[in-house]
């Protein structure tokens, strides 16, 4: 039972493999579209996704309140599909959402740049040109999007467990590769600490997205973390009694945990 994130450059095989893999494993295929359909559900705009999902945001977008409530949802997304393990999620910023769970399997897929072109031009029908121009879109918009949310480099190899050329293997054998992988290292150990570790995420990440979208209070980078019998609030306000609300609100959600509060009081904070 893990959780197996992919990172992939476009014409990868990001899906293919990812497909192939979870059949293998008969674990659940969380596909882009599945992440998204969720995003909308949950109550973000769905014309704003395409500003935001996997793409640099625009200087101002990455300062508005709504990239904020971006990464809440992805976030609450991702951590949902996780919750029973046994999952196959792409993109995202999975890799970094999960990297402290010790049943996560990260992978990333990356292929030299005339296997990636042809790929599309097969695809697609696209002349030489047209696929340079969306390999080096794609490039820069992931490596943008990992940047602004995550604070990651998408290409620095020790974010991961694997990577795969699949320039150089076919699909089937690069799934196999990271199935023996998985089978082979993570332990049932590894499983219990890291679904306790996913429940103890999915209900900071519920109570964050309680406190914004719900009792809509003006925290901002509002932050929620679980530790043993801890809740930590972490973030930035202008306002005491702000801070008070949360903690307040945060005892009555999860009375079993000791809330601790480490919200930063800034005067005349302002977001752009």
């Amino acid at each position: 039972m893990a959780i197996i994130s992919f990172s992939r450059q476009v014409a990868a095989w990001g899906d293919e493999v990812a497909a192939s893999l979870a059949e293998k494993l008969n674990y659940k295929f969380v596909k882009r579209t599945d992440i998204e359909k969720q995003i909308v559900e949950l109550g973000f705009p769905k014309e704003k996704i395409p500003t935001y999902d996997e793409r640099k945001p625009g200087f101002f977008a990455s300062f508005a309140s709504v990239r904020d409530e971006y990464l809440n949802y992805v976030q609450y997304a991702l951590l949902s599909a996780a919750k029973d393990n046994n999952a196959v999620i792409i993109g995202r910023g999975a890799f970094s959402i999960f990297e402290k769970m010790e049943n996560h399997v990260a992978v990333r897929l990356v292929a030299d740049e005339n296997t990636r072109i042809e790929r599309l031009k097969t695809e697609f029908n696209w002349n030489e040109k047209q696929a340079k121009q969306r390999i080096n879109e794609s490039d820069v918009n992931r490596d943008g999007f990992h940047k602004n949310f995550f604070n990651v480099d998408v290409k620095d190899s020790s974010n991961y467990h694997m990577i795969l050329n699949t320039g150089k293997m076919n699909v089937d054998f690069a799934a196999e590769l990271v199935a023996h992988y998985v089978k082979a290292n993570i332990s049932q150990e590894d499983e219990i600490k890291g679904h306790k570790k996913i429940q103890e995420y999915l209900k900071a990440q519920t109570l964050v997205n309680k406190l914004v979208f719900e009792e809509k209070i003006d925290i901002k980078f509002i932050h929620a973390e679980i530790n043993d019998n801890e809740l930590l609030l972490q973030g930035v306000t202008e306002s005491p009694m702000l801070i008070d609300k949360a903690v307040r609100f945060a005892s009555e959600l999860y009375p079993e945990y000791s809330v601790k509060s480490v919200i930063s009081v800034v005067q005349d904070f302002k977001t752009y």
